[in-house]
């Protein structure tokens, strides 16, 4: 089947299908004589695999991790539950991330008057450096990169 199809039965769009070809999680398809590629069933089972680890939040690298192990007859199912585990205390660390963001910005907005006077403590909080903040965590992805 052409890209379109493989795609379609994936809930992927071309682009992603190109894409996790580019980065090496599937193998790159078949190519028919003119060029185009050529998808099979086991193609399109993978990347409906590759398609619902990705709304799990699981990383490219784990999804590649979790492809090879899918792949290994050999495998452990430990080492496939280790995996997730390592994915889901991820979200935990992240859910209590947020959590903590959210009530920083619920206290931030109660303490602004919201009306016509200029005074706002939003913007007096936001301007105090990271490391004053109680509980601010220096993580800050922007910051980073």
């Amino acid at each position: 089947m052409n890209i379109s199809d493989a795609a379609r039965l994936s809930g992927l769009s071309n682009k992603m299908v190109r894409h996790y070809e580019s980065v090496g999680l599937i193998n790159p398809p078949a190519r028919s004589q003119a060029g185009y590629r050529q998808y099979s069933q086991n193609n399109v089972d993978e990347l409906a695999f590759i398609a619902h680890a990705r709304t799990l939040g699981f990383s490219i690298a784990q999804i590649s991790d979790l492809l090879s192990l899918r792949h290994d007859p050999h495998r452990a199912s430990r080492e496939v539950k280790a995996v997730a585990q390592r994915h889901l205390q991820e979200l935990e660390d992240k859910m209590q991330e947020l959590r903590r963001m959210k009530t920083l910005l619920q206290d931030m907005i109660a303490k602004c008057p919201g009306d016509d006077d200029p005074h706002c403590a939003i913007l007096q909080e936001l301007e105090v450096p990271d490391t004053a903040v109680p509980g601010k965590s220096v993580s800050d992805p922007e910051r980073t990169s």
